[in-house]
């Protein structure tokens, strides 16, 4: 008797609980590797953990994964969402800054400085009609 005869094999598709069983897996494999992905950002982003420290995580993260990544945000997952909190602070006030810089000034500062170069005799009131009809429109 021969081993294909013994076994009836449904494929991939043929059991629908292994198909759960592989969409579980596969998304405990995946929130895996985006939490390893995390913690090895968070401990190059750390300036306060010195270089040896980050070695010996990195060491431990290769060779006793999950129960690594377990005990890494469980001691350092409060610093890891601070860090993490600081870091999109300064992007927002970085993109906020940004955005004034841009946007120049506005229209009634715009304005108050054409007055200003009319009354100063620098330009002529249909200059300053005329860059006023622009800046409002």
């Amino acid at each position: 008797m021969r081993f294909t005869d013994t076994v009836e094999y449904h494929g991939f598709w043929g059991s629908f609980g292994d198909l759960i069983w592989w969409f579980l897996w596969a998304f405990v494999f995946i929130s895996y590797l985006f939490a390893l992905f995390a913690i090895i950002a968070d401990l190059f982003c750390d300036h306060r953990l010195s270089g040896w420290w980050k070695a010996l995580w990195i060491i431990f993260l290769v060779f006793v994964p999950f129960l690594t990544v377990l005990v890494y945000l469980i001691a350092r997952g409060r610093g890891m969402s601070e860090r993490g909190l600081k870091e999109a602070k300064q992007v927002q006030q970085a993109q906020d800054d940004y955005i004034k810089q841009v946007a120049g000034t506005s229209p009634s500062e715009e304005i108050a400085k054409a007055k200003a170069l009319l009354d100063a005799g620098t330009i002529t009131p249909e200059e300053y009609d005329l860059l006023k009809a622009k800046i409002l429109s």
